[in-house]
């Protein structure tokens, strides 16, 4: 695991914080910026993934 899918997911869980907050407060620009922190730790985690996947590869291919 990488620093950007650690990174990622730790953005995942305050956005879903944040939307809770949000919802549970009647806040909608809590809400949304719960969505956007969500969306944005997805991006960053797939980037993680892929940076791993190509780093696994690299490993297969040169032994």
């Amino acid at each position: 695991m990488n620093k950007d899918q650690v990174k990622g997911v730790g953005e995942q869980v305050k956005g879903k914080i944040n939307e809770a907050v949000g919802k549970a407060t009647d806040n909608p620009g809590k809400e949304l910026k719960g969505d956007v922190q969500q969306g944005a730790g997805k991006v960053q985690k797939s980037y993680g993934d892929a940076k791993e996947d190509a780093k696994d590869e690299a490993k297969r291919n040169n032994p």
